[in-house]
């Protein structure tokens, strides 16, 4: 589907992945062979706001697994929102599991003051500068907000370890490509990138039996 005013596709359920996963099969075989093997993509949306923007943050440079552990334990504690964070101090925040840099991250994302009502309506190229000028927001988490919780069906990882290595595997490449190549890589992917990163986060965790997306 592509909205309105904004004049982006976006992914809105199922039957949206499935249509960017077949118009991907016919234009590389390879991507056929992959869905062969992981048979239907997940949707993988989620809701947006400061709550999904902070669970990112937490993720950053830790394993799936590691990330989970620490973020079931943020979410118990109730340090989810601009308040809360604002009002704990760092001692109990590092018992949660945070690192100081993360911290101060998330300090600054809750003193950052966005209005996450208002991302929905914006081209990505804007959703993405105003991300990353929040200290400790990189065009990773940018990319992963944009494309699970503002729902939009062409962006693309090109920093994801795990897209790296999938890309390798099923491109027979003799080694992981970097975030240039992954580049120039998903632009022939598009408009359905996101689609094309659903396919390769799956098809990942076919070949090393793990996710490699939370």
């Amino acid at each position: 589907m592509v909205a309105g005013m904004l004049n982006e596709r976006l992914i809105l359920g199922d039957a949206c992945v499935a249509e960017g996963a077949a118009w991907l099969a016919a234009h590389d075989p390879r991507f056929a062979d992959a869905l062969e093997i992981t048979g239907p993509l997940p949707l993988r949306l989620r809701e947006g706001g400061f709550h999904q923007l902070l669970s990112a943050i937490v993720s950053q440079q830790l394993s799936v697994s590691a990330a989970a552990a620490i973020w079931a334990r943020v979410e118990k504690a109730g340090v989810t929102t601009p308040t809360a964070i604002q009002n704990c101090n760092d001692e109990d925040m590092r018992a949660l599991g945070l690192s100081r840099q993360k911290i101060g991250y998330a300090r600054a994302l809750a003193d950052a003051g966005i209005d996450f009502d208002a991302l929905p309506e914006k081209p990505l190229d804007d959703v993405i500068a105003e991300l990353t000028a929040v200290s400790g927001i990189g065009v990773w988490t940018a990319e992963i907000y944009a494309m699970f919780s503002l729902h939009r069906a062409d962006v693309f990882a090109h920093a994801d370890l795990a897209l790296q290595e999938a890309a390798r595997h099923l491109f027979d490449l003799d080694k992981r490509p970097t975030p240039k190549v992954m580049r120039d890589m998903a632009d022939q992917w598009r408009p359905w990138r996101s689609v094309a990163a659903r396919l390769l986060w799956a098809y990942y965790k076919h070949i090393n039996e793990r996710e490699g997306v939370r």
